[in-house]
């Protein structure tokens, strides 16, 4: 049988360039190379695409120095990618596609919109669900109509944030303290906490930075909890993860930079929430249209147990502390077979293409 070969996309010009990277160099790591031929393109961050031949110089970050340029074609009949270095030109024809690419303009359907027109299968979510799930406000626009609870929530936008009349609403609506997160953004990048009106004003500006449109929730007092799920048509769910952030909540810091943060698998959990969980992510997963991958987070509200939405990740890390290959390696799912079944995954979207 020949082998396929498979384009692994890294890097890129979000706020989670390096956590891509890392993620990276797990899934070539983990990849079935008997079956599958690996091209690793990664995209520096000032956005040059460039091959590189080498996982070492991935882990070590030398590989931004790479002098192979790379261009993937969005013409459908040739399913191309283009390396050039000096005068030559080398064509590989593409058999499917898997974007390691955490946060903007890489999990939020603009890549996957360039596979679609390039008729390249890929591993994960869709344009629509990509899209969709990246943006906080939206998502809880359409959990809102599955009777799932969530926080509550104001939307801002950057241009309101100058009027006094946005935090009278939000203070109305929601008082303090609140959570003030961009609506497109990963890792927890530009998110805070304001317990009163100075913090909020300049965590609206901080937000802003990030993003245009803007998220301002109710704080959830409870346990964060996260649920894996797998498939396309019939969807598997992990079982639970618990998050032991060691800051007050689990920004971009606690996640990737604080020895003390920890994740759990399989926490004691009060009698039916489990199943409730994992239900409620199947759920959602299916209602943004979702395919292949995804890890959705809930809280576990302190003293009424209520199980609360917080959202969904379409692409979600491959990190060594990374919860989603956990989740399924607990279910006897090892990482090896776990990539081997996204790729076939992303098969099945070769029909539709």
């Amino acid at each position: 049988m020949s082998k396929k070969n498979v384009l692994v996309l890294f890097g890129g010009r979000s706020s989670e360039h390096e956590v891509s990277c890392v993620s990276a160099t797990t899934v070539i790591s983990n990849m079935d190379r008997e079956a599958y031929e690996v091209y690793a393109v990664g995209i520096t961050k000032e956005g040059r695409w460039v091959l590189v031949d080498d996982i070492e110089a991935i882990k070590d970050g030398t590989w931004t120095g790479s002098k192979k340029q790379a261009v993937l074609s969005p013409d459908t009949a040739e399913k191309a990618l283009y390396v050039f270095e000096k005068e030559e030109m080398k064509k590989v024809t593409i058999d499917v596609a898997f974007p390691v690419l955490h946060g903007l303009n890489g999990e939020d359907g603009t890549v996957q919109g360039l596979f679609e027109l390039a008729g390249i299968p890929y591993v994960g979510c869709g344009v629509l669900a990509s899209a969709v799930s990246m943006d906080k406000l939206y998502t809880k626009i359409i959990v809102d109509t599955l009777g799932i609870a969530q926080a509550r929530y104001v939307g801002v936008y950057k241009d309101e944030i100058k009027d006094t009349a946005v935090y009278e609403k939000i203070e109305a609506e929601l008082g303090y303290p609140v959570f003030i997160k961009p609506s497109n953004a990963g890792s927890s990048r530009g998110v805070s906490k304001a317990a009163n009106r100075e913090e909020l004003i300049a965590g609206l500006a901080e937000a802003a930075i990030h993003d245009r449109k803007i998220l301002v929730e109710e704080t959830i007092y409870g346990r964060e909890l996260e649920c894996a799920v797998l498939g396309d048509g019939k969807v598997d769910a992990s079982g639970i993860g618990e998050v032991l952030a060691a800051a007050e909540f689990y920004d971009y810091e606690a996640k990737y930079h604080n020895a003390e943060s920890k994740t759990v698998i399989s926490p004691e959990l009060p009698a039916g929430k489990e199943e409730e969980i994992r239900e409620a992510a199947v759920k959602i997963f299916k209602a943004v249209d979702g395919q292949g991958l995804s890890r959705v987070d809930f809280f576990l509200e302190k003293d009424t147990n209520r199980v609360i939405f917080n959202e969904i990740n379409t692409l979600p890390g491959f990190t060594s502390i990374s919860m989603y290959p956990m989740l399924w390696g607990a279910k006897g799912i090892e990482k090896p077979a776990l990539i081997s079944r996204l790729l076939e995954l992303a098969h099945v979207r070769e029909i539709n293409l």
